[in-house]
């Protein structure tokens, strides 16, 4: 008799400025994935939406491997896995497409299983296939996730800000890997510069938390990863500045890119239109999102 569970899952934003590796939040834009585990034999697997022709349809899908990683360490064998994807979040753009999948396939393998799994079980799965917990944490616990890596183990803390912080997201029409936005990064880092990135993480958690949108707009400062990967996005530095001067709090590179990420409080379609304007004077066409923090994290949907 064939299990079946339908999950859905975040995108997410990761580094917001300072925070790189560490700070993660969970948006308002979803994928659901649906997951049916049979002894019949046949495995497959069909993508519509965001990815549609471009994500693997064998064993090459990170879904798919996440969904295996489940039954192995429960130790249940299925010869039929049917794995059906409907992606609204944009691929290699700096929104966490490839932990949303990761988190789908985790999050309803479980659920499919008898939810044997905690959560901080598939906070350690997923980011051992990520590399890092600051996209896959908010993915699955929601809100803004603030995370670490003690060795090989991951610890995350989950916190909701206390003011309605909105986000408009400048999604470019080209795609960027994250292997590659990391590339571009040094081996090595001034001190001052480390200084500077520690200092605004820790203000930017603290403005957060207490409302204190008069901060934000150099607690969202960074002089570890954008300045360097803004060679890779044309036009970057000018459709950041372009958000404020539309209202926006602060922006910042979204995840890897080659989205870029304004926040606010209102005036969500004025900021918006700025950036994606900005994006053509440097002949990059845009669109853009706006988007909440979606509080949740991934749930199943229907079961």
């Amino acid at each position: 008799m064939a299990e079946g569970v339908k999950v859905r899952v975040p995108g997410t934003t990761a580094n917001c400025g300072p925070g790189f590796d560490a700070v993660g939040i969970a948006c308002s834009i979803y994928n659901e994935m649906t997951l049916t585990l049979s002894n019949d034999g046949k495995c497959v697997i069909s993508v519509t939406g965001e990815g549609e022709g471009a994500i693997p349809g064998n064993e090459r899908n990170i879904a798919f491997q996440a969904v295996n990683l489940v039954l192995e360490r429960l130790k249940l064998n299925y010869s039929g896995i049917r794995i059906e994807m409907n992606n609204n979040v944009p691929l290699a753009r700096g929104l966490g497409s490839s932990a949303a999948a990761i988190v789908a396939g985790l999050v309803a393998a479980n659920a499919a299983t008898g939810n044997k799994l905690t959560r901080e079980d598939i906070l350690d799965i997923a980011t051992s296939m990520e590399g890092h917990p600051d996209n896959v944490a908010p993915a699955i616990f929601g809100g803004v996730s603030v995370s670490i890596m003690d060795g090989k183990k991951p610890h995350s803390l989950k916190f909701m800000p206390s003011i309605p912080l909105k986000m408009v997201v400048a999604v470019p029409d080209f795609t960027l890997s994250t292997k590659a936005a990391r590339q571009v990064l040094p081996k090595e880092v001034p001190f001052q510069d480390a200084v500077f990135n520690v200092s605004r993480s820790a203000l930017l958690i603290g403005a957060l938390s207490k409302g204190r949108v008069d901060l934000l707009q150099y607690a969202l400062d960074d002089k570890l990863h954008q300045s360097y990967r803004q060679r890779l996005i044309p036009g970057m530095p000018e459709v950041l500045k372009a958000a404020v001067a539309a209202g926006a709090l602060g922006a910042t590179l979204s995840g890897a890119g080659p989205c870029l990420i304004a926040y606010t409080l209102g005036s969500e379609a004025k900021i918006g239109e700025a950036m994606v304007k900005t994006f053509a004077e440097h002949d990059v066409k845009a669109k853009y999102l706006s988007l909440d923090i979606d509080a949740e994290g991934a749930k199943v949907v229907t079961c």
